[in-house]
């Protein structure tokens, strides 16, 4: 049944997203917010193309149909209603792109499908077929906005960082002039940090230990729970380590920029036993790319899943703990054995706004991070065989 500006006033907002058909196409898109967006779906030389049509009230409905005639009108005289882009200049095309070049040779498989499935399911529908230079900045905020209706609010930052990063290759590569994203920093609403589940009393954190190495699972996944606990990286940047990041004389293993989640390169000192665990390790997965590759091919490394599957089978559950809360228990644990929070911040590669200062932290504190890791690793050790003795 046609809509209504009566209808369409009377909606009420619903849990989820849901749409009311007009005709030829044209629909309502209601959202839990209670925003209403025009959209319009057609066919378009074999192709299905969605377009945003405006937001309601401020194109009214009567608004909304004419744009909607005009563009079956165009389709009708074998014209493309929308504004077509130079071979190769498309939203999706520059995507594509930036994902084939700069994050499939740097990441694994899986996370460079995400990437590209976030894009295709929550952006292209609605400007990836558009030119890039000539997307606006309240063009893509519709579309972030569409995902915060949803209340995925940590979606929808992740999905405008994305954009940005599209936009910057495009820059780059000379197919737009400017990062349409960076003008909607500061627009979204804040993601509310979620608590990792972990826990601090040294006699949970020795059977931890004690649980680790009487793991008696696959030999890679508690190797990885092992180096997890010892080096306190973030969870992505443990199951994607590779071997040519490891200097096993130096006993160091710097982490790319590429890898690190705010884009600066990390140095993590080995201490003693980190190194026993590569050695152990190495024997198994040495000769591949990764150091914890998947059980189904040694192609990819294990999925982000992996070690908090393994603390289940221990027994944790997640609202205990997690991989990630690895690193708020050496955080926690560190501070009360009296280290500089300043060393313990730069071990867990939390960003220094000061340039200068994070200049000195990275020359000064390196040496200091190694006394300090490798106190950690001897706390840890001590652990299993003196708590709960």
């Amino acid at each position: 049944m046609p809509l209504s500006d009566t209808r369409i006033r009377k909606l009420e907002t619903r849990e989820k997203p849901y749409m009311l058909r007009d005709d030829r196409g044209l629909y309502l898109e209601i959202l839990p917010n209670g925003a209403k967006y025009w959209r319009i779906r057609v066919w378009l030389n074999g192709k299905e193309v969605k377009r945003s049509l405006g937001v309601y009230p401020r194109v009214t409905l009567a608004q909304a149909r004419t744009k909607r005639d005009e563009i079956h009108s165009k389709i009708s005289a074998g014209e493309n209603p929308f504004k077509e882009a130079p071979a190769g200049c498309t939203f999706d095309d520059v995507a594509g792109e930036w994902i084939k070049k700069k994050v499939l040779p740097i990441r694994d498989p899986d996370h460079a499908e995400a990437i590209k499935s976030r894009l295709r399911r929550l952006v292209s529908p609605y400007i990836g077929d558009r030119p890039i230079e000539a997307i606006q900045p309240m063009e893509l905020l519709e579309v972030i906005r569409k995902i915060e209706g949803q209340g995925k609010h940590e979606m929808a930052h992740r999905i405008l960082q994305h954009c940005s990063q599209v936009f910057r290759y495009g820059i780059a590569t000379g197919r737009c002039p400017r990062d349409t994203a960076a003008d909607l920093r500061g627009a979204l609403v804040p993601v509310r940090r979620k608590h990792m589940a972990t826990f601090t009393e040294p006699e949970k954190i020795g059977a931890l230990m004690r649980a680790i190495q009487g793991y008696d699972g696959s030999v890679i996944i508690k190797c990885a729970m092992h180096l997890g606990i010892l080096t306190f990286v973030r969870p992505g940047e443990l199951r994607q380590a590779e071997w040519s990041e490891f200097d096993l004389e130096k006993a160091e293993w710097k982490i790319p920029a590429a890898k690190m989640k705010m884009d600066r390169p990390h140095v993590v000192p080995l201490s003693r036993q980190a190194l026993d665990v590569l050695a152990q390790i190495r024997s198994i997965t040495g000769a591949g790319r990764y150091l914890f590759p998947s059980v189904r091919t040694f192609a990819r490394p294990i999925s982000d899943a992996t070690v908090n599957a393994a603390l289940r089978r221990m027994g944790y559950e997640k609202e205990e703990l997690t991989g990630h809360g690895f690193r708020s228990m050496a955080s926690t644990t560190l501070n009360e054995l009296g280290w500089s929070a300043d060393a313990i911040e730069r071990q867990l590669a939390h960003v220094e706004r000061n340039s200068v200062r994070a200049a000195y932290n990275f020359a000064e504190l390196l040496e200091v991070r190694r006394r300090m890791m490798q106190t950690w690793a001897d706390w840890l050790e001590n652990l299993i065989n003196v708590v709960g003795t």
